[in-house]
């Protein structure tokens, strides 16, 4: 099986026991994110408690490095769990996204706008 994320990148942001974070290729914003599991695994649900813990834990050192580097106003936390969900890269990674003021008109409905006409609900 050839999977893009079980080759350790040479430019890692951070590591712990069981995940490593690196730029996202294709960024949304400025200082976007992906927290990967070491190990293969397809989905969050799949994980062990213990990558479950150390996604947590990437995920607050991560945030405390981009908010030194970049300064967002707000994040956004995702993760695509299955082709239906939106997930084109079928080993589990967690996309912190920085977010900033005004970048986009209304950004009321966060995660919602995975499904455009979901996001307003107010």
């Amino acid at each position: 099986m050839d999977c893009v994320f079980c080759e350790q990148p040479e430019k890692v942001l951070y590591e712990n026991a069981y995940v490593y974070a690196m730029y996202d290729r294709y960024p949304v914003s400025e200082g976007h994110v992906l927290i990967i599991p070491k190990r293969h695994v397809e989905h969050y649900f799949e994980a062990t408690k213990e990558v479950r813990h150390a996604i947590d834990d990437a995920l607050i050192a991560l945030k405390k490095e981009l908010d030194k580097l970049y300064h967002p106003d707000g994040y956004n936390v995702g993760i695509n769990n299955g082709l239906a969900a939106g997930q084109t890269i079928f080993h589990l990674h967690v996309h912190l996204i920085p977010r900033y003021k005004n970048d986009m008109e209304n950004p009321a409905g966060g995660v919602r706008g995975v499904i455009p006409s979901k996001q307003k609900y107010t």
